[in-house]
């Protein structure tokens, strides 16, 4: 009786430390979120100080079930070299891992890597392989297990030149379940289309070129859409360009088909841009204001619209900068109002910024 007794007592002091450890966590975990919460905004590098490469660009992320974020760039000599490859962090503000190679196919440049979350939490890191973009491969990794340990990579479509899928910005689920990527190719002139998937990314439909509301897009650099859904079935994307402003495009049927390309009144110096959608219809995008045609990449902002992005009254500058200053390429996301955006430092490092959308209103 008195060891039943005793096994007893310690099976109920075990199951009391258990729920206290569960219980601390609990505490530890809301902790951490009010804590960040209250130092929000905030801007660090997430490459470390002395990154182990000398350029870097075209950066992606994607936030994680477990409140960490990934994120990837391109690195390596310089821009188009052969040793440039795919790299990640994994972490929080102040708490990132050390970067790592985490894809390199060949002796081969590699380009824009995005990465996406699907509804069912598998990690897709797409990117571009290939010395010249009209020769551009796209590639696939995956992971199930937020990012920890990836599969062998493997082509998006088997013997496709030019590249398919997402070319820059991430792909958006869309509220009938089909997910849609913005895509451009750049080999006898500029081509904008979209790629879409309703078997979860397994195979993919590219729609036929988007055409043009007038003449004077004819022949123009037109490439690297970002895309929303405004209400079901109604998605919209913008352009980057090189005629000094973004432009737009607009689809009724689940981007199946689309209304010509034509112009906004944004600028754009013909860099990269991305878009998110908040809840409450508001957009939110990250751009270079300048409206010359390779003109500076520096301010970097991020614009508010309450209009389906007709008109965007509230400007947020993140980075200033001058002259021949690079704060470029952003990518952006958001979970519920609270908006994270990683970009191009100068090409020497990758910047997070992380903030509410109290603080893009003020």
């Amino acid at each position: 009786m008195k060891n039943n007794y005793s096994l007893l007592l310690a099976c109920c002091i075990l199951f009391i430390s258990s729920c206290s450890q569960q219980a601390n966590k609990t505490v530890a975990a809301d902790s951490l979120s009010v804590g960040l919460a209250d130092t929000l905004p905030v801007k660090e590098f997430v490459a470390g100080e002395n990154p182990p490469f000398k350029e870097c660009h075209a950066s992606t992320l994607v936030k994680l079930r477990d409140n960490n974020f990934i994120v990837a760039w391109f690195a390596g000599e310089k821009e188009k070299n052969d040793n440039v490859g795919i790299w990640m962090v994994k972490g929080s503000p102040r708490h990132w891992s050390a970067p790592k190679q985490i894809a390199k196919i060949r002796n081969d440049a590699h380009w824009n890597p995005v990465l996406f979350q699907s509804p069912a939490g598998k990690l897709f890191l797409f990117f571009k392989v290939g010395k010249e973009i009209e020769h551009w491969e796209t590639w696939v990794k995956t992971s199930d297990d937020n990012g920890d340990t990836w599969t062998d990579a493997y082509e998006l479509v088997k013997g496709d030149k030019g590249g398919r899928g997402p070319v820059r910005s991430k792909p958006i689920v869309l509220s009938d379940g089909s997910w849609l990527a913005g895509s451009s190719h750049e080999y006898k002139g500029y081509h904008v289309f979209t790629d879409r998937s309703i078997d979860s990314g397994k195979t993919w439909q590219a729609t036929p070129y988007l055409k043009l509301a007038d003449t004077s897009l004819q022949n123009k650099e037109l490439i690297q859409p970002t895309l929303w859904e405004s209400t079901p079935g109604n998605i919209h994307m913008l352009i980057r360009s090189e005629l000094g402003i973004i432009c737009r495009s607009d689809s009724k049927d689940y981007g199946k088909t689309w209304a010509p390309i034509y112009k906004t009144t944004l600028p754009n110096p013909n860099s990269g841009i991305d878009v998110t959608k908040l809840p409450g219809d508001v957009l939110v995008l990250a751009y270079n204001p300048d409206n010359r045609n390779d003109g500076d990449r520096a301010p970097l902002l991020l614009g508010v619209s309450f209009d389906n992005g007709l008109t965007w009254p509230k400007n947020l500058n993140i980075e200033q900068g001058k002259g021949d200053d690079e704060f470029s390429y952003p990518g952006l996301i958001n979970f519920g109002d609270t908006v994270a955006v990683c970009y191009t430092w100068q090409r020497k490092n990758i910047a997070f910024w992380m903030g509410t959308k109290k603080d893009l209103l003020k």
